[in-house]
């Protein structure tokens, strides 16, 4: 089944890229490039907070970091957009190792882990707004250079098309994640920390290895975002706003599964934009939305939507069984 789940993803990101290349009005264009930064940013998260069970309030921390490497090193180095991209995901990884470290050595876990990321990813965002070298309260704008080597196009769906090239890569990612030794330990630790530790599992060194992987791929997401809006600001970067997109997005769609970031990022941001649409200038609305699909899933699908449909799938086939 999660084969299964996996090659309906990579079919939903073709069809996507062909609608692309077909043709699509601008503002949707613009609508599906985020929803995909937010995939990212939403499995990055799940690979700690889903398979893991180590819940984090602060992976802004993480996609500031890399959004605003990605920026600096090309506005005040020089130095060409792929290579800050891999810099950008280098120093992100790096910042979740720092923070592991310092919370895992502590044995931080559940609701103090989680405050300690947001604490960090706070800190980072005062630090930005105070500092001249990025750009202070002012923000820091990226210089328009069009071509593939600087990770701009005047045609904005060859960005998306590489934007849908690196979600196939988190999905592939995810799919590794499950069937290795490593994914096991991982939900392992998540079921039973102390059961794991006493079969042998090394938990320290498994959660700072998945700290590690999820801040680096959140940090891909925020250097993409960066590379698309060609701007940030310490609120954007290091908001608390992209914390909350990203465990929104895998909690509704389903912690701890393949599909699950995805389908939480696609039903989120389209909802969001009809509400938006139908709203009547009413701000804020699409927040209340959010709100009561979370309250939902926690009450009717504390697994979230792809679970909910796995579980009725498996009630059908049992009742089919017994008759």
């Amino acid at each position: 089944m999660k084969k299964a789940e996996l090659l309906c993803a990579l079919a939903f990101l073709i069809v996507l890229g062909l609608l692309a290349l077909v043709g699509l009005p601008g503002n949707i264009l613009n609508l599906f490039i985020f929803m995909m930064i937010i995939t990212l940013t939403a499995q990055g998260w799940n690979l700690l907070g889903g398979y893991g069970g180590l819940s984090s309030f602060g992976h802004a921390a993480f996609f500031g970091t890399g959004a605003y490497a990605m920026t600096v090193l090309q506005t005040s180095f020089g130095i060409n957009a792929w290579v800050a991209l891999v810099c950008g995901v280098a120093l992100g990884a790096l910042v979740g190792a720092f923070i592991g470290f310092l919370s895992f050595r502590a044995g931080l876990k559940g609701s103090y882990f989680a405050l300690i990321t947001l604490a960090f990813a706070e800190v980072l965002r005062i630090l930005a707004n105070s500092w001249d070298f990025t750009g202070g309260a002012a923000g820091m704008m990226i210089k328009l250079q069009n071509g593939f080597a600087y990770l701009q196009f005047s045609d904005r769906r060859y960005f998306f098309l590489i934007l849908l090239v690196f979600v196939a890569l988190a999905l592939f990612l995810s799919r590794w994640l499950e069937r290795s030794a490593f994914g096991a330990y991982l939900i392992a630790l998540r079921e039973n920390d102390q059961a794991a530790q006493a079969l042998g599992v090394d938990i320290f060194r498994v959660k700072m290895q998945a700290i590690t992987l999820s801040a680096g791929l959140t940090a891909l997401a925020g250097c993409l975002y960066a590379q698309n809006f060609l701007f940030i600001d310490a609120n954007v970067a290091y908001g608390s706003w992209i914390s909350i997109e990203a465990l929104f997005a895998a909690i509704v769609g389903g912690a701890g599964t393949l599909i699950g970031p995805l389908i939480g990022a696609v039903l989120l941001l389209g909802l969001g934009e009809v509400t938006k649409s139908f709203s009547g200038g009413i701000a804020g609305l699409d927040l209340v939305v959010f709100g009561i699909i979370l309250v939902l899933c926690v009450a009717f699908a504390p697994n979230g939507i792809r679970g909910f449909f796995a579980n009725l799938k498996r009630r059908r086939s049992a009742a089919a069984e017994a008759a």
